[in-house]
């Protein structure tokens, strides 16, 4: 049995450079490695893994995206 899948939006732009990233790889689609990727940055169990600093960086690149106000 899987796990139940949710969706998460992301902008058009970043899917298809992520498309472009994985042509040959093993990865079938964009899904598949964005779900890749972030499995792996979750198992890092360090939660100071962000520094102030980075995830000023972070919220205002949510911001300027529209993600967050």
């Amino acid at each position: 049995m899987t796990d139940p899948a949710r969706t998460i939006q992301l902008p058009a732009e970043l899917v298809e450079a992520i498309e472009r990233r994985i042509q040959g790889s093993s990865f079938e689609t964009a899904d598949a490695f964005v779900a890749f990727v972030l499995a792996r940055l979750l198992e890092r169990t360090d939660p100071g893994a962000f520094s102030e600093e980075d995830e000023r960086i972070l919220r205002e690149r949510l911001r300027s995206l529209g993600y967050i106000d």
